[in-house]
C-alpha cells in the first residue's frame, strides 16, 4: 500500500512539473488570424530595405547585386530598375523624405534623388571613411544620416556635397544598427558579446556588457524609448525605463525550438512582430507577456530577417528573397 501510494505521489509530481512547463513556453498556441500576404518578386538576390514616398503607393526595394525595385501601387507588384554602375554592389539601406531619397552599398556607394527616384546620381565618398555605409535615413531637404559598418556616423545638410562626424570614435565591426526617433543609437558587436549606445551630443560610444551567457542577435528601441533585446537561443529581454544596462526578465517565447530570432518591431505600443529563422513568426498583443505563432508563414523557406512598419495597417517583412505585406483588411483565417 504505501508502495503504490508513493508512485502515485511520484507520478502527480511529474505531471504537475509538465503542466508547468507547458505552460512557461512550450509549443505555442496559433493566431486566429493572418494579417501577412506572400509578395511576387521576380529576383535571387537577398532584399535589404524598404522605403516609401510618404504616405503615397510609391516606393524602393533595394537588395544585394546591385538589385533595385520600383512599386506604384503600394507594394503589391514590382518592377525592376538598373542603373549604371561599375560592380554589383550590395545596397544595404534606403530611405526617403519627400520626393529625395538616398541608397547607400557596401563596397562603399552613396546614391541620391530629388525626384522620387526618376533619376540617380552618386555622390563621392572620401577614401578615409571608416569602414563601408551601412544604413542611411532621409531628415529632410537634403539632409540625411549615414552610418558605417564599423559604427561612425555622418550627417550632411547639403544633399552629400559635406558630411560632418556626429561622433569621435567608431565602436568597432557591428553586426547591427537601430536608431530611435530621437537620434540615438545602439549596436551590437559583430561577435554579439557587447552592445553600445550613442545619444546625440556624446563624443563616443559607450559600451556595455549583455546581460546573459548568450549571444546578442539583434536590438533596437522600444515605442517608449526603452531597448529590446534578441539573443540567441530565442530570448527577448526589454530593459528598465532610464538604465539601458538594467534588464526585466528573460522571455523565451517557444523553447521547445532551436530556430533564432532576428528581428522585432512595434504595430501599436502592444502589438509586437518578432521574425526568425526557418520563416518563424511570432505575436503579441500585450506588450510581450504572452505570445502566439503566425503558423500559415511557417512553410515559407526563407528566414525572416527585417520587420518594416511604415504605419499601423503598412508593414513589411524582408526574407532572403522573399517579401511579406500587412494586409489585416481581410481578416485572413489561417
Amino acid at each position: 500500500m504505501r508502495v503504490a501510494t508513493k508512485v502515485l505521489r511520484q507520478i502527480l509530481a511529474l505531471c504537475a512539473i509538465a503542466i508547468v512547463c507547458t505552460g512557461c513556453g512550450g509549443y505555442l498556441s496559433a493566431t486566429s488570424t493572418n494579417p501577412w500576404r506572400v509578395i511576387s518578386i521576380d529576383t535571387d538576390a537577398n532584399l535589404n530595405d524598404i522605403s516609401f514616398i510618404g504616405d503615397s503607393p510609391h516606393g524602393w526595394l533595394v537588395g544585394s547585386n546591385a538589385t533595385l525595385f520600383e512599386t506604384t501601387d503600394a507594394g503589391e507588384t514590382w518592377a525592376s530598375r538598373s542603373l549604371e554602375l561599375d560592380e554589383p554592389y550590395r545596397f544595404t539601406s534606403v530611405s526617403f523624405d519627400g520626393n529625395e531619397g538616398w541608397i547607400v552599398g557596401q563596397p562603399s556607394i552613396l546614391l541620391h534623388t530629388e525626384d522620387a527616384g526618376q533619376s540617380w546620381s552618386r555622390i563621392p565618398l572620401s577614401e578615409k571613411l571608416p569602414g563601408a555605409p551601412n544604413t542611411v535615413l532621409a531628415l529632410g531637404t537634403k539632409s540625411a544620416e549615414m552610418t558605417t559598418n564599423i559604427g561612425a556616423i555622418y550627417r550632411t545638410s547639403d544633399g552629400g556635397k559635406t558630411w560632418k562626424a556626429l561622433v569621435e570614435e567608431a565602436v568597432g565591426v557591428i553586426r547591427n544598427i537601430s536608431r530611435s526617433p530621437s537620434g540615438e543609437y545602439v549596436a551590437v558587436s559583430s561577435r554579439g558579446n557587447f552592445y553600445s549606445i550613442w545619444q546625440p551630443g556624446q563624443e563616443a560610444w559607450q559600451p556595455y556588457n549583455r546581460s546573459s551567457s548568450r549571444r546578442l542577435q539583434n536590438m533596437g528601441f522600444t515605442g517608449d524609448g526603452r531597448l529590446w533585446m534578441l539573443a540567441r537561443g530565442g530570448l527577448i529581454q526589454f530593459s528598465n525605463a532610464g538604465s539601458p544596462d538594467e534588464w526585466e526578465d528573460i522571455i523565451n517565447p517557444e523553447f521547445s525550438t532551436s530556430w533564432g530570432l532576428l528581428d522585432l518591431a512595434y504595430r501599436t505600443p502592444e502589438e509586437i512582430w518578432v521574425a526568425g529563422g526557418s520563416g518563424n513568426l511570432l505575436r503579441s498583443l500585450d506588450g510581450g507577456k504572452t505570445w502566439e505563432k503566425d503558423r500559415f508563414v511557417e512553410d515559407i523557406p526563407s528566414n525572416l530577417y527585417k520587420i518594416k512598419f511604415l504605419s499601423q495597417d503598412r508593414g513589411f517583412i524582408i526574407g532572403q528573397g522573399s517579401l511579406l505585406k500587412y494586409d489585416d483588411s481581410a481578416n485572413q483565417a489561417v
